[in-house]
């Protein structure tokens, strides 16, 4: 382990480790919001994204390396990389699913001119509260462990130990609770980002409305009521990918690189970016459009 690396750290050691975590933090900090501000994509996210990514190909040599010896059967190591895709699939098809309520507009009618009715869509996202759910479960998780672990090393009572050894990883008591955070998590998060009532309040206000449904309070209740069933099924899919890995790293010792946060990240980011790329991309076109119609138009002067 790390224990007795540094034989006598004294408070230069202490003093100088502090200082270059909080440099090296701030620096980071401040090269993501360079990335983004000067880049496509949101940059802390793409430098978290370039750490998992970079330890792939490490995970993949440890699982290849396990198979060769002996320690995981060539079966077993095949079906890793299968269920690997598999997650990979299932987050792309569940951060891209949305819930889309019918909205239409009545006609009106402005001076002389009356506009017919139009129709648009709420879209409601299956998945509304992204990663936050798992970080947030796993930090609190880490949380009473960690504690428990530096009381361990002195005279620790008997109802400690016994909490440390129920809380270890793969254990049961620990995925029923990671479970139970992750769902709370998720519909807390959603919670707070999407509030019904002020939506029902502005589609009131922009004479929108849903086919079926009264304006205003009764349009609240209809949309909450959907974003609660959707947020069920976005919070037991967020359970089963977080999950996977501690099943396969207690059943089989290899890395949790398959699911998990890793994956729910490095799925999410590039997601983001390539849509982030794509409208920029149709800006540009956009603009090149303009350019060409103002220049067509100057030649007919």
């Amino acid at each position: 382990g790390s224990q007795g690396v540094v034989l006598n750290p004294g408070w230069f050691f202490r003093v100088s480790t502090v200082i270059t975590l909080v440099g090296g933090t701030m620096f980071l900090m401040w090269l993501g919001e360079q990335i983004t501000s000067r880049g496509v994509g949101n940059g802390i996210s793409l430098i978290i994204f370039a750490g998992i990514v970079a330890n792939i190909p490490t995970t993949i040599v440890q699982t290849l390396e396990l198979s060769r010896t002996g320690a995981l059967p060539p079966l077993a190591a095949f079906l890793v990389l299968v269920l690997a895709l598999v997650v990979i699939a299932g987050i792309v098809f569940f951060e891209r699913a949305q819930r889309r309520l019918l909205i239409q507009y009545p006609k009106r009618q402005v001076g002389n001119k009356m506009f017919q009715g139009d129709t648009s869509h709420l879209p409601l996202k299956l998945n509304t509260s992204g990663v936050i759910p798992v970080i947030f479960g796993s930090s609190l998780l880490l949380l009473p462990a960690t504690i428990a672990s530096f009381a361990a090393q002195g005279n620790a009572p008997q109802w400690l130990q016994v909490t440390t050894a129920l809380l270890g990883r793969g254990q049961p008591l620990y995925l029923a609770l990671f479970a139970f955070l992750i769902i709370f998590f998720a519909f807390f998060y959603t919670a707070i980002v999407f509030n019904p009532q002020e939506t029902a309040d502005n589609l009131k206000r922009s004479g929108g409305f849903i086919p079926g449904i009264r304006p205003g309070e009764r349009t609240a209740q209809h949309i909450d009521y959907v974003l609660t069933r959707i947020t069920l099924i976005g919070a037991l899919y967020l359970t089963v990918v977080a999950l996977i890995p501690e099943i396969v790293h207690n059943q089989l010792a290899v890395s949790q690189f398959i699911g998990g946060t890793s994956l729910l990240i490095m799925v999410t980011v590039t997601l983001d970016t390539v849509s982030q790329i794509q409208s920029h991309l149709i800006a540009q076109q956009y603009e090149g459009l303009v350019k060409k119609s103002r220049l067509g138009g100057g030649k007919r002067r």
